[in-house]
């Protein structure tokens, strides 16, 4: 009896531990999260998947990419993606808007409207996004651009400022792009994921997909 008690007292006194827990978590976007144009295992999502649980994090991550989508596509879908099993939802989309050149205003809407359906779902969010080139304007960049780091503070997201900032910073950009000149190749995928990685680690080790440390590993 002393024994066993003395046990109790001594584990009770060590400290907590983190013990990780499965963790799904949904990207909702359009072809770049889809893999347009890539064999399954090149596109984001596996790539994304593949560096995160290398760093320790029991995830998996849903691929709720569909190519030629805009915000209002994702807007509309946003509900059935948020399915029981999903514990966190990244928003990745506005590359399709900003092609046709919709109006800023409306993406803001779309996105808000997004990010509200996660926080009434009690689902936490992360919000990626894209940045508008020069040749739009100034005026139209500037509202577009803004768009992605409002929402991100009015609604307490985590932000990935710009998803393809990685490729337009490499050398050559165009050696890392299909051949439309739109997309990533495999080796552009994999520079969006070693430089988004380490915000997204830290956003699946708060859900609980990391043991400690986790979220500090290089």
């Amino acid at each position: 009896m002393f024994v066993r008690v003395l046990g109790a007292m001594l584990v009770a006194a060590l400290p907590a531990v983190a013990i990780a827990r499965p963790v799904t978590v949904a990207a909702l976007g359009d072809s770049l999260t889809q893999g347009y144009g890539l064999p399954q295992d090149d596109g984001l999502v596996p790539q994304l998947q593949a560096w995160l649980r290398g760093r320790g994090a029991d995830v998996t991550i849903v691929n709720a990419g569909v190519s030629g989508d805009t915000t209002a596509g994702g807007l509309s879908r946003v509900d059935w993606t948020l399915t029981p099993d999903v514990d966190g939802l990244i928003v990745a989309l506005g590359g399709n808007d900003l092609l046709r050149g919709i109006d800023p205003a409306v993406v803001r809407a779309n996105l808000g409207g997004i990010l509200d359906a996660a926080r009434k779902a009690g689902v936490p969010a992360m919000l990626v996004g894209i940045a508008a080139p020069a040749n739009y304007g100034p005026e139209y960049r500037a509202a577009f651009d803004a768009t992605f780091a409002d929402l991100a503070d009015s609604h307490d997201v985590p932000l990935i400022a710009s998803l393809l900032a990685p490729i337009l910073a490499a050398p050559d950009p165009r050696a890392v792009m299909q051949a439309d000149g739109i997309h990533p190749d495999a080796d552009g995928v994999r520079l969006i994921v070693e430089a988004a990685g380490p915000q997204v680690l830290g956003f699946v080790a708060a859900l609980g997909a990391c043991p400690a440390g986790c979220a500090a590993a290089p």
